[in-house]
């Protein structure tokens, strides 16, 4: 266990090895005794038996079943569940998920002043958080603190390489131990690791698998009704999704994206062919994850915010695209 957390080291430029504060993600909290069993019946994982050990990754989806946001549910206890996610769409989170709490016995809030979210990666990573660091991907450890508090470290997916954690501690806890890493160096890592969240320019242009959400273990078909699920599951199912998330390294070192934008194919450059889900950088050079139509994947080349734009060159995801079971 883990008594004190210490400062943070200085900066090391173009390293994703160490921690960065998530200054743009916030949480949600969710109090009462059915907190579990609402979100269950809101979200596309299974809450309802998901364990303290366990985190889930898990979308929230508009009727159309398109990804309004993306989340990390933890139980910290029997009677909550924290939900972490990009804190731009948080406010219309929170609201849109309240107007269907009606008699369940669950109070929802931002709770992010009371949380800090701190990105870990590396080896480095892992030795700090000792005995507490999960093993397993979506598993949980519990930090103990000086004060008595606790702090949750998720094992986050990766590229193969680098293990990653999601670490939320209190907001009033000294940082990690460990050096800091620049926000896009992070969000590479996420790139790499072939890892989508919802952001404000993403919101509902995404039915989950268009962005390999199943593969990485943010939809349960097995779980009840959600929002969408009728959509969700026919697209798993029938076949019908025509687009998917892949990665690509962008050309330029100075070029830059945000989710999204547009992406165009060479070969039909009046209307667009996909859009940016990702963004971020490997030892600076930018990276993007773009959903983009399967077909433009066959010939021709892609290229960023315009047929002339920055191009797109495939790079290979740590896991496989393969046709719905």
């Amino acid at each position: 266990m883990i008594e004190d957390l210490h400062h943070a080291s200085p900066a090391v430029p173009g390293s994703a090895l160490g921690a960065v504060r998530l200054a743009d993600w916030g949480v949600i909290r969710a109090q009462g005794e059915e907190s579990a069993k609402f979100l269950h019946g809101q979200l596309t994982q299974d809450l309802a038996l998901q364990t303290t050990k366990q985190a889930r990754l898990a979308g929230f989806c508009s009727a159309k079943g398109r990804l309004l946001a993306s989340m990390l549910a933890i139980k910290p206890d029997d009677q909550s569940v924290l939900l972490a996610l990009p804190a731009e769409v948080l406010p219309a989170t929170v609201k849109r998920l309240s107007m269907f709490v009606l008699r369940a016995k669950t109070k929802l809030s931002d709770d992010s002043a009371a949380w800090a979210v701190w990105g870990l990666s590396g080896v480095p990573a892992r030795e700090w958080l000792g005995e507490a660091a999960p093993a397993e991907v979506w598993s949980v450890g519990r930090l103990a603190l000086a004060d008595g508090a606790q702090a949750f470290a998720t094992r986050l997916p990766d590229d193969g390489v680098t293990p990653r954690f999601l670490l939320l501690q209190p907001a009033g806890a000294q940082a990690p131990a460990l050096p800091l890493i620049d926000p896009e160096e992070w969000q590479g890592l996420d790139v790499t690791a072939g890892l989508t969240w919802i952001r404000e320019g993403t919101v509902e242009q995404f039915v989950p698998q268009m962005i390999n959400f199943e593969l990485i273990g943010g939809v349960n078909f097995q779980k009840g009704c959600y929002p969408g699920q009728e959509i969700v599951a026919r697209s798993q199912y029938r076949g019908t999704v025509k687009r998917r998330t892949h990665l690509f390294s962008l050309d330029g070192v100075d070029a830059d994206a945000r989710p999204g934008q547009e992406i165009f194919h060479s070969e039909d450059p009046e209307q667009p062919a996909g859009m940016v889900a990702g963004f971020g950088r490997q030892e600076g050079r930018p990276l993007l994850l773009a959903e983009v139509k399967l077909a433009a994947l066959e010939s021709g080349s892609l290229h960023l915010g315009s047929p002339q734009g920055p191009l797109l060159s495939p790079r290979s995801l740590p896991y496989l695209i393969g046709a719905p079971e």
